[in-house]
């Protein structure tokens, strides 16, 4: 029970997030990782608080950057995103056996990196006087992995290379909406995190690439496959080819966009 890969699984199955958060950033990287070993699932896998209340994406409420409120909602959406990022770099260790030692310490440095930017965000949340939890959010990062936990191709495939990398394309309109208000704060937080989350998504792709060739397919074709298989949202433009570049994205892959 010492292994990195079970270790991992302490914030992941915690629920609050301030602790989680915390737990996920003290996360030793050394000592043995217990790649070989399949281990059972727990119940509670993610531990969630209360609050926020969880509904589809289509419910939440429409606030007006006009005000402290709406900035503080849109702070929230991109908290509750992060904060579903520990989760999903957190559950990719324990879940998935028979990988290499990078790979596990690849996402666990990633889980830090998420902790650190919810830390970031539920602060400025605290500044603008509200808190993680004060706004709905929705469940729509963990619903694909749910329906990806039965395969570490699809799961690469379609959350870090699929959702996270719509971040990568929403940041620019996103930041320009922060700086609009005034929020220069939020708006430097978000360049730390795109930053970041280029390096996560090279990960991604990284890992996928991997897989493909392991299991001779081709990784264009078979990504394809995956969207059409586990129904996941189409992309749309506009695309951040600049940082879907420098995380590893092919030009093939950007035509096919």
């Amino acid at each position: 029970m010492n292994s990195l890969r079970d270790r991992v699984l302490e914030p992941l199955l915690t629920a609050d997030p301030i602790r989680k958060a915390a737990l996920t950033q003290d996360l030793a990287l050394d000592g043995p990782i217990g790649a070989e070993r399949q281990i059972e699932a727990p119940p509670g896998i993610p531990g969630r608080p209360e609050h926020p209340q969880l509904v589809p994406h289509t419910q939440l409420k429409a606030y007006s950057m006009r005000t402290v409120e709406g900035q503080a909602a849109l702070v929230h959406s991109i908290a509750h995103i992060e904060l579903n990022a520990i989760d999903l770099a957190l559950d990719i260790v324990w879940r998935f056996a028979g990988m290499p030692e990078a790979f596990y310490l690849d996402w666990v440095r990633i889980a830090k990196e998420e902790a650190l930017h919810f830390t970031l965000l539920r602060n400025h949340l605290v500044s603008l006087g509200f808190d993680y939890g004060s706004f709905q959010a929705h469940k729509a990062l963990w619903d694909m992995a749910e329906r990806t936990q039965g395969d570490i191709l699809a799961r690469i495939a379609l959350v870090p290379r699929t959702l996270e990398a719509r971040g990568l394309d929403a940041s620019p309109a996103v930041k320009n909406k922060l700086l609009g208000v005034g929020d220069k704060k939020a708006a430097a937080i978000l360049d730390v995190i795109l930053g970041d989350e280029i390096g996560h998504v090279a990960a991604g792709n990284r890992w996928y690439n991997f897989v493909c060739e392991a299991r001779g397919l081709d990784p264009v074709g078979t990504y394809a496959a995956l969207v059409k298989q586990y129904d996941a949202p189409k992309l749309r433009a506009p695309f951040n080819l600049e940082a879907r570049r420098a995380a590893g994205f092919t030009e093939a892959e950007l035509q096919a966009l």
